[in-house]
This record gives structure tokens, C-alpha cells and sequence, in this order.
């Protein structure tokens, strides 16, 4: 699947990068960001329930992106 850019909502302002889907170890359902300007990292994955989990990338980071994330990713499949 091709990149797609994203926004998230940061303390500061908000935070442009792309996101793209991957596989993720035993996650085959995994998306990653990736911020414009290199410094955050998140990779989230959604598990057998339907829910979202951050699996992997910066510390620290704030909880309400995995939701926002996954909102976005949702739009973007369907």
C-alpha cells in the first residue's frame, strides 16, 4: 500500500507525517507514522478484538494517538 499522509494532535501543535501499513512480528494488520520532520515513530496494530495497541516506537508519547491513528487508518480502508 502506498504512503498516505496523516496529522496527529501534539502538545505543541499538530504533528504532519505519512503513515503506511506493514507487517509488525505476529501482526499482519500494523500501521506505522512517521512525522515529516523524522522525530516521532508510532506503530500501531490492531488485535484479534478489533482494538488498537501501540506496538512499537517512541517513548514518550501521547495515549490519545493511537485512537487518533486508528480513526484515521479506519477512514482510509473504507
Amino acid at each position: 500500500m502506498e504512503q498516505k499522509f496523516a496529522i496527529l494532535t501534539g502538545s505543541e501543535g499538530p504533528v504532519k507525517g505519512v503513515i503506511k501499513h506493514i507487517a509488525h512480528g505476529e501482526f499482519k494488520n500494523a500501521w506505522q507514522f512517521v512525522s515529516v520532520d523524522d522525530t516521532l515513530h508510532l506503530t500501531i496494530a490492531e488485535d484479534e478484538h478489533g482494538k488498537w495497541h501501540k506496538v512499537d516506537g517512541i517513548e514518550p508519547y501521547l495515549f490519545g494517538w493511537v485512537d487518533e491513528l486508528a480513526e484515521q487508518i479506519t477512514k482510509l480502508q473504507h
